[in-house]
C-alpha cells in the first residue's frame, strides 16, 4: 500500500507564492513519474505539471503553458517527496491541487500503479 499526503495550500494575494509538497510512502520499489493536477469549482481535474524519472540520475519535467515560467516541480528522491514551487500566482490558480504519482511497488511488476493525495486549496485573492 502506498500513501500520498500533501501539505502547502492556503490562502495568498495575487502576485505571492507558495510551495506545495507531496510525500509518498509505503511499498515504494520506484517512483515512474509525479505529477501535480488541480480542479476548479465546477471545472475537471487538469494536469499542471509532471516530473518523470528518466535515469537512476536523471528526470525530466514538462508543464501546462499556463503556469510555465512561473511553477517548478521539483523532486527530493531520498524523501520520495515532490514539490510544486508556485510563483506569481494569479486568482485564476484557485482550486484544489492534486498530487499523483505512478509508482512500482514490486521490481517484479514493470506497470506502475497510479495513486492520488488528498488534496489541497490555493486560493488566490485579495
Amino acid at each position: 500500500q502506498v500513501q500520498l499526503v500533501e501539505s502547502g495550500g492556503g490562502l495568498v494575494q495575487p502576485g505571492g507564492s507558495l510551495r506545495l509538497s507531496c510525500a509518498a510512502s509505503g511499498n515504494i520499489f520506484m517512483i515512474r513519474a509525479m505529477s501535480w493536477y488541480r480542479q476548479a469549482p465546477g471545472k475537471e481535474r487538469d494536469l499542471v505539471a509532471t516530473i518523470r524519472t528518466t535515469s537512476s540520475t536523471t528526470s525530466e519535467t514538462t508543464y501546462t503553458d499556463s503556469v510555465r515560467g512561473r511553477f517548478t516541480i521539483s523532486r527530493d528522491n531520498a524523501k520520495n517527496t515532490v514539490y510544486l514551487q508556485m510563483n506569481n500566482l494569479k486568482p485564476e490558480d484557485t482550486a484544489v491541487y492534486y498530487c499523483y504519482a505512478a509508482i512500482r511497488t514490486s521490481p517484479f511488476n514493470y506497470s506502475p500503479d497510479n495513486y492520488w493525495g488528498q488534496g489541497t486549496q490555493v486560493t488566490v485573492s485579495s
